[in-house]
């Protein structure tokens, strides 16, 4: 499996995303949701005023949010697809969201940025969060593949998030 990941940066925060962090995170979200084929995924990291403008057109909610989703591809989960690669959809992120609630820590913003891409990947991939039940494991799928506890992976306070060591090694970043 193959996950080709287009990042486009619109935002004026620079700085707090790696491409290849975020495609390594997709590929094992990917293959722990049992995706075996190739994937494509649309990152726009963008402010609050696009992002704004994007859930007033798309959500009917007049005010900007931290992410947004969009499926492509109706196969999913599950994914069995004819197109190479099976198109996933759209994620979009605001950076101006991000450096607010990380009040302008760069570590701290790179974690955001993972925790919110997996969220976005989580809903294309079928999950929501509309119930309790849908919303536990929601967050207990963002705390497998970003190394959290389950209180991290849904907390709106980043600075409270350390990833936990994987086995036989030390503690590691998911930010970058």
């Amino acid at each position: 499996m193959t996950v080709t990941l287009g990042v486009r940066n619109t935002s004026r925060v620079k700085g707090c995303c790696r491409a290849d962090k975020l495609r390594r995170l997709a590929g094992g979200i990917c293959e722990g949701e049992g995706i075996g084929d190739d994937v494509e995924i649309s990152v726009l990291l963008c402010d609050d005023a696009e992002i704004q403008e994007l859930n007033r057109s798309f959500r009917r909610q007049n005010r900007p949010t931290d992410v947004l989703s969009f499926g492509q591809d109706q196969a999913a989960p599950g994914l069995v697809s004819r197109v190479r690669p099976a198109v996933l959809g759209d994620i979009v992120i605001s950076l101006e969201t991000v450096r607010h609630r990380c009040k302008g820590d760069m570590a701290a913003m790179r974690q955001e940025v993972c925790l919110l891409f997996c969220h976005g990947l989580l809903h294309l991939l079928g999950y929501d969060h509309a119930t309790a039940e849908q919303r536990r494991n929601m967050a207990a799928k963002q705390a497998q593949y970003l190394g959290l506890s389950l209180e991290e992976a849904w907390l709106n306070e980043p600075q409270r998030r350390t990833p936990r060591p994987k086995r036989g090694e030390g503690r590691q970043s998911i930010g970058r």
